[in-house]
């Protein structure tokens, strides 16, 4: 069987880079991305990618339209399609059993059940998707149950080892690449028609085959190792785990109370800069990112917000912080936020400066001017640890960090006499 046609289900941060260096590298096949959303859909087929990725815009005007296409029509792609990637979003369960620890397979069995309906002919099917042990033998048991006369599948993993920011450069520049299948002379057979794609640009030593669960556990999430272990009944293992995670989230909240605890204790009625709000530099993902707590407690805490990324779109921000996860009234929060355009307009006024994203753009402001337009005394919390502090103190700023104690500015006291200037 020889790859014409490719199928990814799923247009997200991980489908679109994917499929779209495959598509530049590989083109005589003809690779199609399909989502449920219309409005990503467009958005992938305008001039304004719904995602931010250095190097993205590039790879998919070059392909676009050529042996790339973006679509709703999901049924056609997968009924032409000779392998199809699994995409999808897995996020952590928020409700039931595993909750906050275990991955939401939903969209996985939902993509699954729709492949079992349409497809008409032999199907590899790739989970792509970041996904717990036994995911692929669950999407072999839907395609099994219900599988029509002269349909085969053959299920593979295929994890994705991509730092978001880089996305494009670790795709391109690859060190390695993992595939799992099964043992049988038909997944071995899979295995290398995957492998003939990847070789178009990654040697072949770099492309590693295994079985599908040991593919599998190589994307184990710390969150997902937890809840491996609770069900195995380890519960010392699980919590010596628990603890990595716990710590991780005392820290956010301990850089929030410093900040409210520099504020005389108090931030009610007073403005916040947040600078910054993707979880990382380069990339417009706000999934898990930081600056959603520091600004749910400081909104809970009764401050106005004023919000600058480079990258991030403002709906995305308003949906953020507007969550039923995140807030009880979505209205209030609209009026106590604003976002903005520049970093020099969303600091005007504040009296504070939050930065949670290490954008390289922040490294390089004008912190004197900033300094000027700000209420005094100004403060500047950095939670990256990216500005030169001592600078910021010889400016004026109040400056604190994380894992750092620091100077503060040398204030000049009057005690009324001439002799008594400190």
């Amino acid at each position: 069987m020889v790859i014409k046609k490719i199928c990814c289900l799923g247009a997200g941060y991980v489908g679109g880079p994917t499929c779209s260096v495959i598509a530049l590298k590989c083109p005589e096949i003809q690779v199609t991305v399909v989502d449920l959303s219309k409005e990503r859909i467009a958005q992938w087929n305008s001039d304004k990618l719904p995602i931010y990725e250095p190097g993205l815009d590039d790879v998919v005007k070059a392909c676009r339209g050529k042996n790339l296409f973006f679509s709703n029509d999901v049924n056609t792609a997968i009924l032409e399609a000779d392998l199809i990637f699994i995409s999808v979003n897995t996020p952590t369960k928020t409700f039931g059993n595993g909750k906050g620890r275990a991955a939401d397979l939903k969209y996985v069995e939902g993509a699954a059940r729709m492949i079992a309906e349409i497809a008409q002919s032999h199907k590899i099917v790739v989970e792509k998707s970041t996904v717990p042990v036994r995911a692929a033998e669950s999407i072999l048991k839907i395609l099994s149950a219900n599988q029509k006369p002269g349909v085969s599948y053959q299920i593979l993993s295929n994890p994705e080892f991509l730092a978001e920011g880089t996305a494009i450069n670790d795709l391109i520049n690859a060190d390695r690449v993992l595939i799992g299948g099964e043992e049988s002379p038909e997944g071995q057979a899979a295995i290398e028609e995957l492998c003939t794609i990847y070789e178009h640009w990654i040697p072949r030593k770099n492309i590693l085959t295994t079985n599908t669960w040991s593919s599998e556990l190589s994307k184990l999430d710390i969150l997902n190792l937890v809840y491996i272990c609770e069900c195995l009944n380890l519960p010392e293992v699980a919590a010596y785990w628990q603890q990595v995670i716990d710590m991780n989230e005392y820290q956010k909240s301990r850089f929030t109370a410093k900040v409210i605890q520099s504020l005389f204790n108090t931030v009610s009625g007073k403005t916040v800069t947040i600078l910054g709000f993707a979880f990382k530099k380069n990339t417009g993902d706000t999934r898990e990112t930081p600056a959603i707590h520091v600004a749910k407690t400081l909104l809970d805490e009764g401050a106005t917000l004023k919000i600058y990324d480079p990258k991030v779109e403002e709906e995305q921000i308003y949906h953020d912080l507007t969550h039923p996860s995140v807030c009880e009234s979505p209205e209030k929060v609209k009026k106590a936020i604003s976002v903005y355009q520049d970093a020099y307009s969303a600091c005007k006024n504040s009296y504070a400066v939050v930065l949670c994203t290490e954008w390289d753009e922040f490294v390089t402001l004008d912190y004197h001017k900033i300094y000027h337009e700000m209420m005094k005394p100004a403060y500047i919390f950095d939670g990256r640890k990216i500005l030169d502090h001592q600078a910021l103190i010889n400016i004026g700023f109040h400056v604190q960090t994380i894992g750092k104690c620091l100077q503060r500015p040398v204030l000049t006291r009057f005690c009324g006499s001439s002799s008594c200037m400190h």
